[in-house]
């Protein structure tokens, strides 16, 4: 069974992450669907992924999330980030890309890779050292 949120490495136009999000959103709107464990937005003191990525593209979450259960595709939700909020170009998205794909290995959220993997059972997998290592492996892809 595919896991029912995709990973953070598959991309939305070139862009890391953004599918991912929009995935949990469309599962929280189905009553029961999100699983358990699984944050969806700002989360008070805690730089979440989901804020990064709202930041990066110059949109609001909630308005993010209103814009996604109109409907349509991930690439014209997309397009109505661009046009409400800000348009990276080729260099910001590689710049935000190699960031997002890094966030654990060897800086100041390295503790928190390995927090989460000790909670996961994951502690002794030396291969996760990213978040996304750890999303990935936590869902079954790695």
């Amino acid at each position: 069974m595919e896991f029912p949120i995709r990973s953070p490495r598959e991309q939305v136009s070139g862009i890391f992450v953004f599918g991912r999000i929009l995935d949990k959103i469309r599962l929280q709107a189905c009553e029961g669907m999100l699983p358990d464990g699984y944050h969806l937005g700002v989360i008070s003191g805690k730089r979440t992924f989901d804020e990064r990525v709202c930041h990066f593209l110059g949109v609001d979450f909630a308005d993010l999330s209103t814009r996604t259960l109109a409907g349509g595709s991930d690439e014209e939700i997309l397009a109505w980030c661009f046009e409400t909020g800000n348009r990276p170009d080729d260099e910001q998205i590689a710049i935000w890309n190699g960031f997002m794909s890094k966030r654990g290995w060897r800086d100041e959220a390295s503790a928190g890779v390995a927090s989460q993997k000790q909670q996961a059972g994951l502690g002794d997998h030396h291969d996760i050292q990213t978040f996304f290592d750890l999303m990935d492996a936590e869902e079954g892809r790695i």
